[in-house]
């Protein structure tokens, strides 16, 4: 059964990349706009990014890790 979620986490994966990138793009365009303030939607982004990466890195543990706790 071993990589029966490799291709979800992958896909996990790149999402992260991707609210990375989106999260980026709004500071950007935060400074570009003379903003002092970080934009609201940037910490949301941040904190779906730890959140999507957090199930990537467990779908990467071994089965039966969770009894380890």
């Amino acid at each position: 059964m071993a990589g029966e979620f490799d291709d979800i986490r992958e896909r996990l994966e790149a999402i992260a990349e991707e609210l990375a990138d989106l999260a980026i793009l709004r500071l950007r365009e935060s400074i570009d706009a003379g903003g002092g303030e970080l934009p609201v939607d940037e910490k949301r982004l941040t904190r779906a990014r730890r959140a999507v990466e957090k199930a990537a890195h467990i779908l990467q543990e071994p089965d039966d890790s969770y009894l380890d706790t």
